[in-house]
């Protein structure tokens, strides 16, 4: 599943109208009360320094399961006009975790090298040993305030000391994987709240779509008629993707072989592979002269399922889809 990087907002700019905006910004307080002075309805991302508020909540076990790997909690703010939820996915958890675990070995071994190099007399200028340090600083700043680091003079010189901060290391373990919505809308469950705030991801994944997959890019028309033109072609082209989609969905399932290590590396039949699959389809006219002058011609088409273990099984999903697709005859 995919995750939004910026905010989605949902607010009423006129009569019977209603917009999605993709701005970071839209969080400051200004617009939000903009918003409910108007009566719209919004629905934004928070930043993380806001969470801090939450960390009681982030500890309790009151989470609603949404989907396998997302949890969420409804959080109310007495005497207040926003709702705040909280949202936990496990992959963008151990994501997180990974990327700190990364950043804090490698800071730690350049810190461990660094004291190293200044306990055994080969760097005794302190000046030197402060850029030496900034740039360790400098080059893990997602990692940075997990440590204490000082230069501290002793009986044997200037020497480096270091350790974790427990209390932030706790912190950032509780929010990794969480992200904060906030929200005037009126709902009784928290999943609602996360559905539609995700379908932020359905309009992004339409414009990827037909950028990358349709590969309809941008064009600077000059006259209207074109301009229209343009858009309805893409728009048709995405209506025929979707459409395709959902074929796909009802496809009989592949079960794929166990791989050398054991695991099943099976993949969704996406539209993209569909039609990769079924572009190898290729037919051909073969003339054959006779001996009384004469030509015999006969259509066979290719059979790339010898080729690809994988098109026997994808092409049966398909006629299961009912997506049309070539017989494939045999000529003898």
């Amino acid at each position: 599943m995919t995750e939004p990087k910026y905010a989605q907002s949902t607010c009423a700019c006129s009569a019977g109208k209603t917009c999605n905006r993709r701005k970071a910004s839209w969080d400051c307080g200004r617009k939000r009360a903009t918003i409910r002075k108007r009566g719209g309805q919004y629905l934004v991302g928070t930043p993380r320094s806001q969470m801090k508020q939450f960390e009681a909540e982030l500890l309790k076990d009151d989470w609603t399961q949404v989907r396998p790997e997302v949890k969420v909690k409804k959080v109310a703010i007495p005497q207040g006009e926003e709702t705040y939820i909280l949202c936990r996915t496990d992959g963008r958890q151990e994501k997180e975790k990974a990327i700190r675990n990364r950043f804090s070995s490698s800071m730690e071994k350049a810190l461990k090298g660094l004291q190293k190099t200044i306990a055994l007399g080969r760097l005794k200028d302190r000046n030197k040993m402060e850029r030496r340090l900034g740039k360790i600083q400098a080059r893990h700043p997602s990692v940075n305030d997990l440590y204490d680091v000082s230069l501290r003079d002793t009986a044997e010189g200037v020497r480096l000391f270091w350790q974790m901060k427990e209390d932030r290391k706790n912190w950032r373990e509780s929010r990794e994987g969480a992200y904060l919505l906030r929200t005037n809308l009126q709902v009784n469950t928290a999943e609602e709240l996360w559905v539609k705030y995700m379908q932020l991801t359905e309009a992004e994944a339409s414009f990827r779509a037909l950028k990358s997959e349709l590969s309809i890019r941008p064009l600077f028309h000059q006259l209207e008629p074109r301009v229209k033109a343009h858009v309805m072609v893409a728009f048709l082209g995405y209506a025929l993707w979707v459409t395709l989609k959902h074929l796909l969905k009802r496809r009989a399932p592949i079960v794929p072989k166990p791989s050398a290590s054991g695991v099943e590396n099976a993949q969704p039949f996406s539209p993209m592979k569909a039609l990769a699959l079924l572009s190898a389809l290729q037919s051909a006219d073969i003339v054959l002269p006779t001996t009384d002058g004469r030509s015999a011609c006969g259509g066979s088409p290719n059979q790339p399922w010898s080729r690809n273990p994988y098109f026997t099984n994808s092409a049966s999903a398909c006629r299961n889809a009912s997506i049309p697709i070539p017989n494939v005859v045999q000529t003898p």
